[in-house]
């Protein structure tokens, strides 16, 4: 039986650049891309998800070089859509355009707050198990945002406080994977966090992915069809994944890394299968 095709929104990188500081990863970083590697890195990733998923794409527009990361763009659950609201100014400018590109998609666009932040999948990740919503705040996304999500969604959600400033969003350090599992690196949530994931998930499904592997954002992973696709993991991740019934493929994304960004921040899942 053929496994049913996901549906996948990314956003070409013409306009991809680093020209402020808005994570540690930026620091230093200005000016310093390389816009061909970076259109390779994204051509190769697109390629690779092609053969899974179907790619819409929403157009890039010039002044907004991380519209790049559509994981940002909003949280969706069947045509029902939250649009970002970005914590940054600098991020702020991409809300119309998400907005005009769900609504002519056909998407409900669902009531948020003008002053709560909210940075869509970046924060926000559907389990693979469960009907359950992983909601991480401490850096981006409001503390009062997974009450809010929870009433409009009307599915629970587990709230996680990020304390490391290097995995700002929660999809830099935790990824749901079909069959339930759950990858991610737990030097990166509070203790009252790590009781949460444990509470919920069963230690024979539970990845954790050690530092090394973490800084090379090997949590911030596209999983379709047990098929994950990453930037960077290591030859122990790799197989324990293998053991665990996925097939992992390295992509390497240098060029957005520099923006504290790697293959889940380039992609939304338009539909959650």
């Amino acid at each position: 039986m053929t496994a049913p095709r996901q549906n996948i929104l990314m956003c070409a990188p013409d306009y991809y650049d680093v020209n402020y500081v808005i994570n540690p990863w930026m620091q230093d970083n200005c000016g310093r891309i390389d816009t061909k590697l970076a259109r390779q890195q994204w051509d190769n990733l697109r390629t690779l998800l092609s053969a899974h998923a179907d790619i819409a794409l929403v157009p890039p527009q010039p002044g907004w070089p991380d519209m790049v990361f559509t994981a940002n763009a909003g949280i969706v659950l069947g045509k029902q859509v939250v649009v970002s609201h970005f914590l940054a100014r600098e991020r702020q400018g991409e809300e119309p355009f998400f907005h005009d590109w769900f609504k002519k998609d056909g998407f409900e666009i669902l009531p948020w707050p003008e002053d709560m932040s909210f940075e869509g999948a970046g924060d926000a990740l559907w389990d693979r198990g469960q009907p359950l919503l992983w909601i991480g705040s401490g850096f981006r996304s409001a503390a009062t945002a997974p009450s809010l999500l929870q009433s409009v969604f009307g599915r629970p959600v587990a709230h996680l406080q990020l304390v490391d400033p290097r995995f700002y969003h929660l999809d830099t350090c935790l990824c749901p994977l079909e069959g339930g599992y759950l990858m991610y690196f737990p030097a990166a949530f509070d203790d009252a966090g790590l009781l949460e994931i444990e509470s919920r998930i069963p230690a024979e499904k539970r990845i954790i992915v050690p530092e090394q592997d973490a800084l090379e954002f090997a949590c911030n992973t596209v999983d379709i069809n047990k098929h994950v696709f990453m930037n960077m993991a290591s030859v122990d991740l790799q197989s324990r994944l293998k053991a665990a019934g996925f097939t992992p493929t390295v992509t390497p994304l240098s060029e957005f890394m520099k923006a504290g960004g790697a293959a889940k921040c380039l992609t939304l899942k338009l539909v959650e299968l």
